[in-house]
């Protein structure tokens, strides 16, 4: 009963609430900045490659021999209609296929702001809660007495990376639309366990101490690679490989650079003077 009453005092204690208001500041703060930073570098360069992706997953493009092409048979395309008259008087049929042509463009350009806008809005509520992630582990090495500034913020946010992306996609590469991939149960499953073990493979060797220690985190780093990641039975995909080697070329060269930000920006706001 004392313990139980000695606990509830500290969680209740105001220390304890400074420390977890400090923990939500940082990682909303961190978090959507760091969101915007990376639905920015998503317009840049991942998106074309996810939309050319869909193109060849709905066979709006076909791959052959290396060749990017048009789904229609190019032998049997149709005679191309002669030029309009710009004298000639417009028809009541050229109008309504005007404006339907300019209604389509306007249900185009609303799409595509509702698609950018709920990426973006995707983009920060996820890094908000890495942030979260991140701040709490701060608040555990603060206990232990190791103090987060900007700069292990920095090494905290790479730490990440490498724990939330770079294990995971050494079994599972980032997927581009129009490629197969094995169950989705399976892969998440894999996931977890690959971005746990790296996590705390990764605590051991910043914070533990003996050969144990680093023996340990070896053993967890390869662990979920000696298991193995969910694999097809066979190859196949309508996009070419170029494209889904660029595609995870570039997601994985963001990541880095969004994780980074991530890791810096919210070890200095840990650090500031509250």
């Amino acid at each position: 009963m004392t313990q139980h009453m000695m606990c509830v005092t500290l969680l209740a204690s105001p220390a304890t609430e400074r420390m977890i208001q400090r923990m939500v500041t940082s990682a909303v703060f961190a978090g959507f900045a760091a969101g915007l930073l990376a639905a920015l570098l998503h317009f840049a360069f991942v998106q074309k490659l996810i939309l050319l992706g869909e193109e060849y997953e709905t066979g709006a493009l076909v791959h052959f021999n290396g060749v990017a092409s048009p789904a229609e048979d190019h032998d049997h395309a149709a005679p191309e209609a002669p030029a309009a008259d710009a004298t000639a008087p417009a028809t009541p049929e050229a109008v309504e296929a005007d404006g339907h042509e300019h209604k389509h463009e306007a249900a185009e350009e609303g799409g595509a702001f509702a698609r950018n806008a709920s990426t973006s809005l995707f983009y920060g509520l996820e890094f908000v809660g890495y942030a979260l992630v991140l701040v709490a582990g701060y608040g555990l090495a603060e206990v232990f007495g190791k103090r987060v500034t900007l700069r292990e913020g920095l090494l905290w946010g790479i730490a990440g990376y490498a724990a939330f992306q770079l294990a995971p996609a050494m079994g599972l590469e980032p997927e581009l639309p129009g490629t197969m991939a094995a169950d989705l149960t399976a892969r998440q499953i894999w996931w977890i366990g690959t971005a746990i073990c790296t996590a705390a493979a990764l605590g051991l060797l910043g914070y533990g101490k003996g050969v144990a220690s680093v023996i340990g985190a070896v053993a967890l780093l390869a662990v979920p690679h000696v298991i193995g990641a969910p694999e097809l039975d066979s190859y196949s995909g309508v996009a070419p490989p170029e494209l889904a080697s660029t595609f995870a070329a570039r997601s994985l060269g963001v990541g880095l650079i969004v994780w980074s930000a991530l890791g810096a920006l919210s070890g200095w706001l840990w650090s500031r003077p509250q």
